[in-house]
């Protein structure tokens, strides 16, 4: 029943995640570290999560932007060494309390203000990676931060879901490497478990596309903002 019940997590998580381009880890850890200890739940959904960055960048292959990757990734990944470094010794609860709150507000902006754009320009993605890579590193909530940053420039819906497939596959790269080398691993149940969760994640991206397929592009960035608005909020009430 523990594997069944992961599997059917997955298949949601995988679906709305791959809407969203965030939001996986929000869903999965909370309730897998009822099953299992929190290390190996987080490592279990790294795995889930970077399988998932894959079908993101396959189902979407149409709306790959190497440009936009380099220029918005690549610097985010060394300003969220940074953002990291500043957040030591911080207190978690208050930091997550004041990302909820600017995250709810932004995306309140975004549904008001439905008509604002930032031009995609290489000085802008650099602005953006680099603001996302920080805040990700002093929050420790990357997907959210990437499509608030994203989310800005009204990409069309492939571009925005593959550009953020590709960057959290960089990210969740470098995490499984750390946390296998640092020890972590997961029960011989749940190794045979992967399994099962690997396509039944992909299965959820299949679901997400025929979705995402259907939603109108004028009104894609408000589906992502409301998603942004539920995260800020939860961050606010239960950090």
């Amino acid at each position: 029943m523990k594997i069944f019940y992961i599997a059917l997590l997955t298949l949601i998580a995988a679906a709305i995640g791959t809407i969203t381009g965030f939001g996986t880890s929000t869903l999965m850890i909370p309730v897998l570290v009822i099953f299992s200890p929190p290390v190996e739940a987080i490592f279990l959904v790294a795995i889930i999560h970077w399988f998932g960055n894959i079908w993101k960048v396959a189902l979407f292959r149409s709306g790959f932007n190497l440009r936009l990757l380099a220029l918005f990734g690549v610097v985010g990944l060394a300003t969220s060494y940074l953002g990291a470094f500043v957040s030591l010794g911080a207190n978690e609860q208050v930091l997550l309390r004041f990302l909820g709150a600017f995250l709810s507000s932004y995306a309140l902006f975004l549904i008001f203000q439905s008509k604002f754009k930032i031009p995609a320009g290489n000085l802008t993605a650099l602005s953006g990676g680099a603001l996302s890579g920080f805040f990700a590193g002093m929050f420790g909530i990357g997907g959210a931060i990437r499509s608030m940053s994203l989310i800005a420039f009204d990409l069309p819906k492939a571009v925005y879901i593959a550009t953020a497939g590709a960057i959290g596959l960089l990210v969740d790269s470098t995490r499984i490497i750390t946390y296998f080398t640092g020890g972590a691993t997961l029960s011989k149940e749940l190794w045979y478990g992967l399994l099962l969760f690997i396509p039944i994640s992909f299965a959820g991206a299949q679901i997400a596309k025929k979705i995402v397929d259907k939603i109108p592009q004028n009104q894609f960035r408000i589906v992502i903002a409301v998603f942004l608005f539920a995260i800020g909020a939860k961050l606010i009430l239960s950090p």
